[in-house]
């Protein structure tokens, strides 16, 4: 597996105006709890005082359901935005969570790849929709970006535009093995369109520290990866499963249980961490 060492530097991708921190939460394995973060890392941040947007780039739009985004809500959506079809202030919906804003996406997002493919400048289509400047008016602090389960052209538009991946990691037997072609493409990406992109962090979800075989991916993870996994992690917990069917973050869902507990610290440490951004 690629070895990666945190960056010391914070600088700006080709240019990308100083502001928002950007977070890219990928990887290309389903299922693994990353819309679950984006949401819930969100709505922590923006519990903390944070200004946070959250742009989801999955075509299957989970993120956007699990914020109580309605269809109906959804005429202009992070398709529009990408093919510079809309300005983002037309398409950025409120959540029910104070502070945390969010592009929606819809199913029109699946013929992206396709639609992109002859454009030159296809993996800089994120990073010019989040350069505008009706940004401002928002007051940004932080820019998540929820990913496909795959490494298609809308990954890579993320990767190019954000200056961090935090990568979620399911406590699962050959989940390291999985990573591996993601941190390839990580590597591409920084020796071409993104020299300062970094490792923001590794998450190990849905972790039972019952099982045998979460705390050997835990042990794995730490020996392997070291200071890119994040201290806290995130337990397996049916409140945490039910809350997107009740379009809430689980900090909403259920301020007092376990999931909401390890959501807020991650925000926590995710601060902590934080290296200011450069012009």
């Amino acid at each position: 597996m690629p070895s990666f060492s945190r960056s010391e530097s914070y600088a700006d991708a080709e240019g990308l105006r100083p502001g928002p921190r950007i977070i890219a939460i990928a990887n290309q394995k389903g299922g693994v709890g990353k819309t679950t973060t984006a949401i819930n890392l969100g709505a922590a941040l923006a519990e903390s005082g944070r200004r946070v947007l959250l742009v989801d780039l999955d075509p299957q739009g989970n993120a956007s359901t699990g914020l109580g985004i309605e269809l109906g809500q959804r005429a202009q959506t992070t398709y529009e935005l990408l093919f510079g079809q809309v300005a983002l202030q037309n398409i950025v919906v409120e959540s029910s969570v104070e502070g945390l804003l969010i592009a929606p996406s819809t199913t029109d997002l699946s013929s992206a790849d396709i639609d992109m493919a002859a454009d030159a400048k296809r993996s800089f289509l994120l990073q010019r929709a989040l350069r505008q400047s009706s940004m401002e008016r928002y007051r940004l602090d932080y820019i998540l970006i929820d990913c496909p389960p795959s490494l298609s052209l809308l990954t890579i538009n993320a990767l190019v535009a954000a200056h961090s991946v935090l990568v979620p990691l399911q406590s699962e037997f050959f989940a390291l093995e999985g990573l591996s072609q993601l941190m390839l493409t990580v590597r591409e990406v920084r020796q071409g369109a993104n020299p300062d992109l970094r490792i923001e962090g590794v998450l190990l979800t849905m972790f039972d520290g019952r099982n045998n075989l979460s705390q050997q991916v835990e042990r794995d993870a730490r020996e392997n990866l070291g200071e890119l996994v994040f201290r806290t992690v995130v337990p397996r917990t049916v409140r945490l499963s039910e809350a997107p069917s009740f379009a809430m973050p689980i900090l909403t869902y259920d301020s007092a249980s376990k999931g909401s507990a390890a959501y807020r610290e991650l925000a926590r440490e995710l601060v902590h961490r934080e290296v200011p951004v450069t012009s």
